[in-house]
């Protein structure tokens, strides 16, 4: 991947952890959220695309890759996470930015924008639910609760053990064999994420994410910033049917279905995904 010469490299200290973060390019600021079992690589074909664009901030999130792991599950409660992107910014000296995140980096990016809706100029979501309507479809809908059968195993004591049995089988199925376009990871790609995956403390860090966010109950959901949402809508984890409840929280939002994509949208269809981001974070 010849942009990881162009792309700076760095650890910045927080509050209460160390990030590894990756950043590039000059112009507004956007950062750049990745979900489970991601790290900032999941975003390379992006990263590449907009390098000119955009002043590109593409956090390690805590628990994932180079970034500090600490140890308990209430150390990946929602006031952390998104305490990490408000921290990070104003380390950087970054008072506004444009906020993009994808499943659990989309998750954050909604809990973020409720809170500091000052802080985000627009904000992007890449097949991530909304937390209250995906609390819900947990709850009453069986076909998300069908799809959503690996959050449940999460939950059991030691849970995360059949992620990490038969070297990473389910990891590698899910995401190298969960896209359509199935050319996307090359040997290269492939040994990048089982490298992040193997690191001491990073399966444990990421299903933490899980067992640390239950329910959210103290949120409202609603947000005010100017929002879009692009959903593949071959998603088998994050049912298309969660967009359906949006515009009872969102208050500008704007909804793209990428009909030919599945969770993995931004390999699927990175061109959709950047052109969005050009029309949309200006």
């Amino acid at each position: 991947m010849s942009i990881l010469n162009e792309i700076k490299f760095e650890y910045i200290q927080l509050d209460d952890v160390k990030l590894h973060v990756a950043t590039i390019g000059s112009g507004p600021p956007l950062i750049l959220l990745h979900g489970f079992p991601d790290f900032w690589y999941g975003w390379k074909n992006i990263i590449q695309r907009l390098k000119n664009d955009y002043h590109l901030i593409i956090p390690d999130m805590r628990g994932y890759n180079l970034s500090d792991k600490p140890v308990g599950v209430e150390n990946y409660k929602m006031e952390f996470l998104i305490k990490d992107v408000k921290d990070l910014a104003d380390v950087l000296g970054i008072d506004t930015f444009f906020l993009a995140g994808h499943d659990w980096g989309g998750v954050i990016a909604w809990c973020f924008a409720e809170k500091y809706p000052e802080r985000v100029k627009k904000l992007m979501i890449l097949n991530a639910p909304h937390p209250k309507i995906f609390q819900e479809r947990l709850r009453n809908d069986k076909a998300q609760q069908k799809a959503s059968f690996y959050i449940f195993e999460f939950l059991k004591p030691q849970g995360e053990k059949f992620v990490i049995e038969n070297d990473y089988k389910w990891l590698k199925w899910a995401v190298f064999k969960g896209i359509i376009n199935q050319e996307e990871f090359s040997e290269f790609d492939k040994n990048e994420y089982l490298k992040a995956w193997t690191r001491p403390g990073a399966i444990i860090g990421g299903v933490n994410y899980y067992r640390a966010n239950t329910t959210f109950n103290n949120w409202t959901g609603y947000i005010k910033v100017p929002t879009i949402v692009i959903h593949g809508m071959k998603d088998v984890a994050v049912l298309p049917s969660i967009l359906d409840d949006l515009p009872n929280y969102v208050q500008d939002l704007k909804i793209i279905r990428a009909e030919n994509a599945s969770h993995w949208v931004l390999h699927d269809d990175p061109n959709l995904v950047v052109s969005t981001i050009r029309d949309f974070f200006i």
